[in-house]
């Protein structure tokens, strides 16, 4: 191995592990260096098409972005993607291997190991440096036997960890102070530093704070990084950061979106285009609270577990709120999973999402819906119905057929289509991510809602967002000695 790694820890989820590492990605390839993210395990529903034909999660391709390089499956070598009943599924080098619960999962671990060090070798012999993210809590001393993701890959590696905290959360001297005093002496002992994460204020009022927290536990204050606005433009890690749990109405954009929000969302990053968009005025809608009855276009986001989530979509009464909204003569789009639940029926004969049968679905597409274990994960570029190019990726297992599917949304790669259309074209189906980020895509879709074409170049703004994290990361960050500790 030629590279030199630092891991990054967190005193727990949500402290900013992802986008400190994307931004210390970009800016350490600013400065010359070739750069590989890895994260051992990562646990999301919110996924990538690697490079080389398989997923990891899209902090992963967040972070290959940021350094400038394509995704590869080896970036984050095991993919635990949540699922109704079944508990998780495991991907594994960007296949699917085998699904668990939680406690069964806890033996599988020891058995990846070699795996995710195989993965770690391959990416330092073609780097100068890896940065190593950790998952959930360095001090989660309950799961510490046959880890991976944080301490156990740590000293099986070798590699000298940084441990993160967000004060904006509160108890942050607490939180890192306790993370030294928990852990075993052994893991303790690769801990070189510490970063406080998402400061508001001036920083000399924390100064005392930094000095407390450096004498207690004996590491190097790493530096007090503020809060950054532009990182909300961002993709967030999971689906916990992405709000609280009421309807918000951020912009007031002239077209309203609203889009129900159930337990399996997946890849929600589709969302992210349409809330920087100027335009819209995206709505995100929990159970409790009913679809708006001004919105212009309801949308279901992919899901992990389609039966699951249609069965919430029911409970939560979003179905009696869908069917007045087309009859008021509003559009409906459906991605993935979304696109599946508006058919007549999702059968599960295999028992993919848990037991074998079949439900009714939405029935606003004459299309119908077999889950299958094998899973498509490709990246796929071509035409709309409307002639409208567009790139992006499919994840999804199971097979949509039906009279609908004769007027398909999309031609892709001039070989075959996908989707499905209502005969009076208010509702739409289609397998297809990642959309909304290609802006004729957006454009056509806020036409065909009334409204103008985009002016918004939205990739443009994903690349100004990782640079000014990089100066951000550069100014209030002791760099130099982060490199100085990489091992």
């Amino acid at each position: 191995m030629t590279a030199r790694a630092l891991m990054f820890q967190g005193t727990g989820s949500d402290v900013g592990k992802s986008l400190i590492v994307a931004g210390l990605a970009r800016a350490l390839t600013n400065r010359g260096y070739r750069i590989r993210p890895f994260k051992p395990q990562n646990m999301s529903n919110n996924a990538a098409v690697a490079v080389d034909g398989g997923e990891i999660g899209r902090a992963q391709a967040l972070q290959a972005r940021a350094a400038r390089i394509a995704p590869s499956v080896h970036m984050n070598p095991v993919l635990l993607k949540p699922q109704s009943m079944v508990g998780a599924q495991i991907v594994v080098q960007g296949k699917v291997a085998a699904s668990a619960d939680a406690a069964r999962y806890q033996d599988v671990k020891r058995t990846l190991m070699p795996r995710v060090l195989e993965s770690f070798e391959r990416l330092s012999a073609e780097a100068d440096f890896v940065l190593v993210e950790g998952a959930g809590s360095a001090s989660e001393i309950n799961l510490r036997a046959n880890d991976i993701a944080n301490m156990g890959f740590a000293r099986a590696a070798n590699v000298p960890v940084v441990v993160i905290g967000d004060i904006d959360r509160g108890g942050i001297i607490a939180s890192l102070v306790g993370t030294a005093h928990v852990i075993d002496p052994g893991d303790a002992a690769m801990i070189c530093g510490f970063i406080v994460n998402r400061f508001r204020g001036d920083p000399a009022l924390f100064k005392r704070g930094m000095e407390e927290i450096a004498r207690r536990t004996g590491w190097s204050p790493f530096g007090l990084v503020p809060h950054l606005p532009a990182a909300a433009r961002l993709p967030a890690e999971d689906a916990l950061a992405l709000m609280g749990k009421d309807a918000r109405r951020g912009k007031n954009g002239p077209i309203r979106i609203a889009v129900p929000m159930l337990p399996h969302i997946a890849n929600f990053d589709d969302l992210d285009p349409l809330e920087a968009e100027p335009e819209v005025e995206l709505l995100r809608v929990w159970p409790g609270t009913a679809l708006p009855g001004d919105a212009a276009l309801v949308l279901l986001p992919g899901s992990k577990s389609t039966i699951a989530d249609l069965t919430a979509l029911r409970e939560a009464g979003f179905d009696i709120d869908l069917a007045a909204h087309v009859r008021r003569g509003g559009h409906v789009l459906g991605l993935c999973g979304g696109y599946q639940m508006l058919g007549r029926v999702v059968s599960d004969p295999e028992g993919v999402e848990g037991a074998a049968g079949s439900v009714p679905g939405l029935g606003l597409l004459d299309v119908a819906t077999t889950l299958s274990k094998e899973k498509r994960v490709a990246t796929v570029a071509g035409t709309s119905f409307d002639n409208v190019p567009f790139d992006g990726y499919e994840i999804h297992m199971g097979e949509t057929t039906g009279p609908d599917c004769a007027r398909r949304f999309a031609q892709i790669d001039g070989s075959r289509t996908d989707g499905a259309i209502s005969a009076n074209g208010r509702v739409i189906g289609t397998y297809l991510h990642g959309l909304f980020a290609n802006d004729h895509q957006r454009s056509a879709w806020l036409k065909r809602l009334g409204g103008t074409a985009s002016a918004l170049d939205y990739e443009a703004g994903v690349e100004e967002a990782l640079d000014a994290l990089a100066v951000h990361l550069e100014a209030h960050l002791d760099v130099d000695a982060l490199i100085s500790h990489a091992a």
